[in-house]
């Protein structure tokens, strides 16, 4: 018991006991709180698509952050669902057309953010409607007609589908056809086809394949407005004359046209510093994303199909956090860790170091409260003639526990008072001797 005393005055042991703490510290860090992946996949899309490309661009500006993207080509958005749900297929982060998943089939996704609009492009041969003077302007139109609605698996295909029986088309009443994109355009092209959906955003590389296909133009969704109100994940949006291609003056006209909303979508459990990441790196590309959206509108709360991730959230609402503002990635993350272990340790710390100077005077009443016990035999017996010599021997042990005793500078009084009573006790013993 002594030598463990003397511990507490040894200042190399005290910095031992610091560095021991400091390492359980970091040992709770690193197992309650891991650290954010550095290599992590991404579901996108064809390879022309926007999806696609947005993956690429964000793995390059991730590269920068230490951060691995793995861009993964799929079918589409009904794909990503899949394999995100799927564990063993290693996807993170899945790029979702708005408006496709069944959200209670997925009770463990959130959304990121929206990312940018992906209108509903119906492209026609203007020679399959010559009686109608404005051209497409209703999908009622399309009865009796040869229309693609894009492949099985893409977004284009359930949201062409959800439009055409909104819209009260069954699939007896036209020539349907579940065609990629590319193929839509060849066939419309050769004349196969008199009109294809395609759902993707302006800047997306696929809609070139539909520039230049001589007298074919754009659907005018005249009931957009309606369209919107039916279906809520849905926007209007405004497409300018010449907005797809200057050159060739497509669309020769203004056109209301509906959109979806692109949406980065994660399971539940992704690591928050990720989440910052993304959203940071995410603002940066979507700058050059200005063919329809406004400045700084997205990445976006708004049109998702899952609830947004909290730490996005916070992100979308107040901005990076003080560490992501004025440290590189891995410095913030690191100090983040540390500081989500240690502030609660503290919090449970220090109000327990309140109580260390009680506790320490409790611990001396004790033993000081044992001693006395031990006088107060003593003193008793000091009369008789046949303890005396025990009595004595009792007393100098006494003594000697009391000079080795170690008490702080407030608490000699104690020690003092002590002191003066064992002498006291001692000449007891000498007078009755």
């Amino acid at each position: 018991m002594n030598r463990i005393q003397g511990l507490r005055y040894n200042p190399y042991a005290l910095l031992a006991l610091l560095a021991l703490l400091i390492v359980f510290v970091f040992g709770i860090l690193w197992t309650l709180i891991p650290a954010p992946p550095k290599s992590i996949t991404i579901a996108t899309g064809f390879q022309d698509g926007l999806y696609y490309r947005f993956g690429e661009r964000m793995q390059s500006s991730l590269k920068k952050e230490g951060v691995e993207l793995q861009v993964l080509k799929t079918g589409g958005t009904l794909d990503n669902l899949a394999l995100l749900a799927d564990p063993k297929s290693g996807v993170d982060l899945a790029m979702i057309q708005g408006g496709v998943a069944d959200v209670s089939q997925y009770p463990h996704f959130v959304s990121i953010a929206g990312m940018f609009y992906e209108p509903v492009w119906v492209f026609y041969r203007e020679s399959s409607f010559k009686g109608a003077p404005d051209g497409l302007t209703l999908l009622t139109q399309l009865k009796g007609k040869r229309v693609s609605i894009g492949n099985p698996g893409s977004g284009t295909n359930s949201i062409a589908t959800l439009l055409l029986d909104t819209s009260g088309i069954k699939p007896a009443d036209l020539e349907m056809e579940a065609l990629t994109p590319q193929e839509g355009a060849a066939k419309l092209a050769a004349g196969n086809l008199d009109a294809v959906f395609v759902v993707a955003a302006a800047e997306a590389p696929l809609l070139k394949s539909f520039i230049n296909l001589p007298g074919v133009q754009l659907m005018n969704f005249v009931q957009a407005d309606a369209y919107t109100r039916a279906l809520p994940f849905l926007t209007k949006v405004d497409v300018a004359r010449g907005l797809l291609s200057i050159e060739n003056d497509l669309p020769r006209l203004n056109r209301q046209m509906i959109a979806a909303t692109a949406t980065l979508v994660s399971r539940e459990t992704i690591s928050p510093a990720i989440v910052s990441l993304l959203l940071e790196n995410a603002q940066t590309i979507l700058k050059s994303y200005s063919r329809l959206q406004k400045q700084g509108e997205f990445p976006s709360i708004n049109g998702l199909d899952f609830p947004l991730q909290m730490d996005s959230e916070i992100y979308l609402k107040d901005g990076p956090s003080f560490l992501h503002r004025h440290l590189p990635f891995w410095t913030a993350v690191w100090v983040g860790r540390f500081a989500r272990v240690v502030i609660p340790i503290l919090a449970i710390l220090i109000p327990l170091i309140a109580y260390i100077p009680a506790l320490r005077d409790l611990s001396l009443r004790i033993r000081l409260s044992r001693i006395y016990a031990e006088l107060k035999v003593l003193e008793r017996t000091a009369a008789d003639p046949n303890a005396r010599d025990a009595s004595r021997q009792a007393l100098a042990d006494i003594q000697m526990r009391v000079n080795a005793m170690k008490v702080s500078s407030l608490e000699s009084k104690e020690l003092y008072d002590l002191k003066g009573h064992v002498n006291m006790v001692r000449e007891r013993l000498k007078l009755d001797s």
